[in-house]
C-alpha cells in the first residue's frame, strides 16, 4: 500500500486504521523487520520514482515533483539532497553515466537478529567462495549482484551493532522488499534458531567445545539456491579455490554482465537456470560427467522437479536432487544445508570425517554414528567441525 502511494495523502494513523492495527504498532513492526519508518519508507520510494523520471523522461523538475507524489519542488530538493546527496538538477546530468545503479547511494535497512554473530568469522567463510564477478567480501562486507523480476540490483551487507546488520540496497524498484530483506537475512542465518541449537549441542564432548569457542558462528546460507546448487555440483570432489575458479568462468561465459560496478568488485548477474539447461560448458575445466549434471540440474529446476523454493522437507529435496545423474548424497546434503536446512549433513564430506577423527581422539564411533545425536541441529555442527578444524572442499 505504501509503495502504491498509501502515505502520500495520509497518515501514519490512518494507514493503520486500515489494518486494523495500531500506528505505535505498525511504527514497531516496520522497526523490526526494516529498519525504517512507515513515513522514511514512503519518502524514499518517491525519490526514486521521481529519480527514475528524471533518467527516463524529460519533464520539468516540478512536474516530477508532482507526479512522484511530493507536495512542492522544496520537499524534492531536501528528499534528493538527504537520499542522493545531489540535487534532481544534478540527479539529471548524470542520468547516462554507467553506474546508474549504484550512483542513487542505496536504501539502508537494519536486519535485527538475536544471540550472537561473528559476522568476521563469517566473512571469512564467505571470502574464498564467493563467485567472482557475482559476490565480493571485504574486510567488512559482503556484496553481491541480484536478479529483481528481470533487472539487475546490489545488496551491500555490513555490520551495524550487537543486534544488527546494515543492509544497503541498490535496486530498480522497491517492490517486495521486505522479501529481499529476508532472503538477505537467510544469508547470514539471522533466523536459524542459533541459541536452541547450541543448547541442544553444548553439552556434546565433541561440538560443545567448538561451539564455546566460536559462538557465533552460523550456517551460512544463500541468496538464490539455484545459484549454490550449481557451484556445490562444481566442487564435487575438488577444492575451494578450484570450484570458485571454475565457477567464476562460468558465470563470465554465460551469466549476464552488469556495469559500472566494478568499484564494488562485481560485474555479472548468476546464469539463470534457463541459460545452463542446454550450455555448451566445455573449456571450463569440468568433467563431461559434472557438465551433464550441472545442465540436468538446471532442467529440473524448470520443470518443478527440485524444490528449491523451500516447499519440501529435506528427504524430499535430498532425494529430488540425488535423482539428478551425477549429483549425489554430499551435494545435496550441502544444497540443503545452505538452504537453511538444520538437519542436513554431508558424512561423506573428507573435510568433516578428518575433522571428527582428530577432535574425538581416535575414537571408533564413526562421524555418522557420532551425528545422530546432534539430530536435528547437524547442520550447525557441521559447520564448526568445518570451521572450528578443516576448511570445506567445495
Amino acid at each position: 500500500m505504501i509503495l502504491l502511494g498509501g502515505l502520500d495523502s495520509a497518515t501514519e494513523a490512518e494507514l493503520a486504521e486500515k489494518l486494523g492495527v495500531s500506528a505505535r504498532h505498525l511504527r514497531r513492526l516496520f522497526h523490526t523487520h526494516l529498519g525504517v519508518t512507515p513515513t522514511e519508507l514512503a519518502r524514499s520510494s518517491r525519490a526514486h520514482f521521481a529519480r527514475r523520471l528524471l533518467d527516463d523522461t524529460d519533464l520539468s523538475v516540478t512536474e516530477i515533483a508532482f507526479a512522484s507524489g511530493f507536495g512542492s519542488v522544496r520537499q524534492l530538493n531536501r528528499t534528493c539532497r538527504e537520499i542522493f546527496r545531489a540535487a534532481p538538477s544534478e540527479l539529471r546530468a548524470r542520468r547516462r553515466r554507467s553506474d546508474r545503479l549504484v550512483a542513487d547511494g542505496g536504501l539502508a535497512l537494519r536486519l535485527p537478529y538475536d544471540g550472537p554473530l561473528d559476522w568476521k568469522g563469517m566473512l571469512e567463510y564467505f571470502a574464498p567462495r564467493a563467485i567472482p564477478g557475482v559476490e565480493h567480501v571485504s574486510e567488512d562486507a559482503y556484496r553481491r549482484t541480484v536478479l529483481i523480476e528481470d533487472n539487475p540490483g546490489v545488496i551491500e551487507v555490513l555490520a551495524g551493532g550487537d543486534d544488527h546488520l546494515i543492509l544497503k540496497a541498490h535496486l530498480p524498484h522497491w517492490g517486495g522488499l521486505i522479501h529481499i530483506a529476508q532472503r538477505t537475512r537467510s544469508i547470514f542465518g539471522l533466523d536459524s534458531g542459533l541459541e536452541e541449537g547450541q543448547r541442544h549441542l553444548g553439552d556434546d564432548p565433541t561440538i560443545g567445545p567448538l561451539i564455546a569457542k566460536k559462538l557465533g558462528i552460523r550456517v551460512p546460507g544463500v541468496w538464490d539456491p539455484f545459484e549454490i546448487g550449481v557451484r556445490a555440483i562444481i566442487g564435487q570432489g575438488i577444492t575451494v579455490a578450484g570450484a570458485t575458479t571454475i565457477t567464476g568462468k562460468l558465470v563470465g561465459d554465460h551469466g549476464t554482465p552488469v556495469p559500472g560496478l566494478d568499484a564494488m568488485g562485481l560485474a555479472h548477474l548468476f546464469p539463470v537456470p534457463s541459460a545452463l539447461a542446454n550450455a555448451d560448458l566445455t573449456g571450463l575445466g569440468l568433467t563431461r560427467s559434472r557438465q551433464e549434471a550441472i545442465r540436468g540440474f538446471s532442467k529440473a529446476v524448470l520443470a518443478g522437479e527440485v524444490p528449491i523454493d523451500g516447499s519440501a522437507g529435506l528427504s524430499e529435496l535430498v532425494a529430488a536432487i540425488c535423482s539428478i545423474p551425477g549429483v549425489g548424497l554430499w551435494t545435496a546434503n550441502y544444497i540443503a544445508l545452505r538452504m537453511g536446512e538444520p538437519d542436513a549433513f554431508p558424512d561423506t564430506d573428507l573435510g568433516l570425517q578428518r575433522a571428527h577423527d582428530r577432535i574425538s581422539d581416535g575414537s571408533e564411533t564413526s562421524l555418522a554414528a557420532a551425528a545422530e545425536a546432534w539430530r536435528p541441529w547437524r547442520s550447525l555442527a557441521a559447520i564448526h567441525l568445518w570451521v572450528g578444524d578443516i576448511p570445506l572442499n567445495g
